[in-house]
């Protein structure tokens, strides 16, 4: 059995970890504790505060008790605002914290692009224009070249958690651009876990998105590799097919 920690902010898409731990079919356990978010706001101010080191230690005793072996703090736009080396400290805090492997989600698509062999990507955001411009400079820190960024303006996670399989797939085709070798959908509050395969199929190549790369981060925290298809090319690495019209 090999557990894994999260903590992730508020309540929007949390219930796709119980569904990718199916999804899994392995002997992994996903434990999500909740943080406190204070203000629902995609504005730098309110992620800086959210992705404080005070609200993120409050939620890692109750982690250790679970037996996690890793965490990682499942939030992007709560990491990559406070920029490469920034998020770097903030890791490093909770490393401290908690007493074992830390990582964020932020780093975890900056790993995941590289796992996927993507020298190239797009991002397709929930979030207003200015924020999706952090994560793009924070992946450019990381060496990779983003090609194109579209932002979607909403402001809160609560929005974001509505969004359906028609929502998903409608801002993955708009965010996509042909020079990418990735699709980037960075925010945790979507819900992305049931809809995976279907948005490579849409696009035809490598889709991350961020609850799908903060499972696979935890695992390479823990040295653990798993073949579920059902999660993307992620965690399989095979070549993906795009869908006919």
């Amino acid at each position: 059995m090999t557990a894994l920690g999260f903590l992730y902010p508020g309540h929007s898409a949390e219930d796709d970890y119980p569904r990718m731990e199916q999804m899994l079919d392995s002997d992994i356990r996903l434990q999500v504790v909740h943080t406190d978010i204070g203000e629902d706001a995609h504005r730098v101010d309110a992620l800086l505060e959210m992705g404080s080191a005070a609200r993120l230690a409050a939620g890692v005793e109750e982690l250790r008790l679970s037996g996690a072996e890793a965490v990682v703090w499942a939030c992007t736009s709560g990491s990559f605002v406070f920029g490469w080396e920034g998020a770097h400290d903030q890791v490093r805090a909770l490393a401290r914290a908690a007493g074992l492997p830390a990582s964020s989600t932020s780093f975890a698509f900056a790993h995941a692009v590289r796992e996927v062999g993507a020298d190239r990507v797009a991002i397709a955001a929930t979030y207003p224009e200015d924020v999706a411009g952090h994560f793009s400079a924070f992946l450019k820190a990381a060496g990779t070249e983003v090609v194109s960024v579209r932002g979607s303006g909403i402001i809160t996670a609560a929005e974001v958690g509505t969004w359906g399989r028609e929502e998903v797939l409608a801002l993955a085709r708009a965010g996509d651009h042909p020079d990418a070798r990735a699709l980037l959908l960075p925010d945790t509050a979507l819900h992305t876990a049931a809809y995976l395969r279907d948005l490579e199929a849409a696009v035809g190549k490598p889709v991350l998105t961020a609850n799908q790369v903060t499972v696979w981060e935890a695992l390479r925290l823990t040295e653990r590799r798993v073949h579920a298809p059902a999660l993307g090319s992620l965690f399989t690495k095979e070549p993906v097919v795009q869908a006919k019209e």
